[in-house]
């Protein structure tokens, strides 16, 4: 099968949905597809063109070329409607590439809809997060989980976001976006049943939960100026941007309210200052994949005490795999990892009081934290590329077959 990835961004950008687009690709490619990925070029720099077996296009994008209008200084952003450039690249490569399946990634599927027709390729849409519905693509509102997209509501919140006219453009695009998506796209993938619940998913045949999936953890790394860093007691860990809403708050309070903690190392970049000045706390920034796993499987258990309903939660599906117990607030995608009480300990998100019990309890219980980390990493099994990939492959028979139905009368 002919298989062309759309993904606004890919490696050597980091990230979890940069990772998912690469890792899937590649292991397609090993199982006999012929996969080719188109990605919006970045300030970060261009991917390698070809990737065992894996060719990579980069393209254009009309939008960057205005300051005012770009989301971020870091990467670039696919817009909620489409790219004239954009789309005219991706004009050239369907000709180049004749591809019998389209899977879109994030809202560079937006730029592909105008070249989409009835004889055309599958389209297939992977939802690691909310941006079908809502324009900040996180499903918060006000510090507060969602209730649901309004038109009015969603202009404020995305002002908030993205400055007020930015924001009024992205919410404005995403609305209008929806509804063609939703004609056009012949199988919907949410990660988790989260995403399907929120974004409205779930009538029909045109669907199916494929959630992330986990290849090898990289090797070990045993010596790097950056593991020096490490406190020599056994930690608590930490992983990703430590802001308010993946309730860095919390785990200040509830990480001060222990009594004499183990250290708590932070891996990502920190937001709240008055975390790092915490006494015992090591925030060591971002970091690569393969140090920041060799950082976990050093660390006592991992915490994640968000606030927003987390799409799937890719650190605990990685904990698991390294073998490590977890404490996660019960919400959104976190929910079809964690099994409470077997792999981790689920906690009620913004509940000081349940976090803080939750990793004193895993602190203080060694042969605990060992019973759950053996079930986690059992639990990360059923999350290997021999068990998800072929949910991804049979999705793409299910568009295929959606796109060949004549329409109903």
């Amino acid at each position: 099968m002919r298989v062309l990835m759309l993904a606004q961004s890919y490696a050597p950008i980091v990230g979890g949905v940069e990772r998912m687009v690469e890792d899937l690709s590649l292991e397609l490619s090993r199982r006999g597809h012929q996969v080719s990925v188109a990605t919006l070029r970045q300030p970060a720099g261009e991917p390698p063109s070809s990737q065992d077996g894996v060719t990579v296009h980069t393209v254009g994008s009309l939008v960057h070329r205005v300051p005012a209008m770009k989301l971020d200084v870091e990467r670039h952003h696919a817009p909620p409607l489409p790219d004239p450039e954009t789309t005219l690249a991706l004009r050239r490569l369907l000709r180049r590439e004749r591809p019998d399946v389209v899977h879109a990634h994030n809202w560079l599927a937006n730029s592909y809809l105008p070249l989409d027709r009835p004889s055309g390729p599958a389209l297939a849409l992977s939802m690691h997060d909310y941006g079908l519905v809502c324009a900040t693509k996180r499903f918060l509102n006000r510090g507060l989980d969602c209730t649901g997209p309004r038109t009015g509501k969603c202009v404020r919140c995305a002002g908030d976001y993205y400055g007020r006219l930015k924001g009024a453009g992205v919410a404005l695009g995403t609305r209008i976006a929806e509804p063609r998506l939703r004609r056009a796209i012949d199988v919907f993938l949410p990660v988790s049943t989260a995403v399907r619940d929120r974004c409205g998913i779930g009538e029909g045949d045109r669907y199916r939960i494929v959630p992330n999936f986990i290849r090898e953890l990289p090797p070990p790394v045993e010596a790097d100026p950056v593991l020096d860093a490490l406190p020599q007691d056994p930690f608590i860990l930490y992983m990703g941007d430590v802001t308010v809403d993946k309730g860095g708050g919390q785990l200040v309070e509830a990480y001060k309210s222990l009594e004499d903690p183990p250290p708590l190392v932070l891996v990502g970049r920190c937001y709240l200052k008055e975390l790092e000045a915490v006494p015992g706390v090591f925030p060591l920034g971002r970091m690569p994949h393969p140090l920041a796993i060799e950082v976990l499987r050093r660390s006592l258990f991992t915490v994640v005490p968000s606030l927003l309903p987390e799409t799937f939660g890719l650190a605990a599906l990685e904990t698991a795999a390294a073998g490590k117990p977890i404490v996660a607030s019960r919400i959104g995608g976190l929910t079809d990892v964690v099994v409470d009480g077997e792999t981790g300990l689920l906690v009620l998100p913004g509940s000081r009081d349940e976090l803080t019990a939750a990793m004193r309890r895993l602190a203080e219980d060694g042969e605990l934290r060992a019973r759950m980390g053996e079930a986690a990493r059992r639990r990360a099994a059923d999350f290997s590329p021999d068990v998800v990939v072929p949910q991804f492959e049979e999705a793409y028979e299910l568009a295929l077959a959606a796109r060949r139905r004549p329409p109903a009368a």
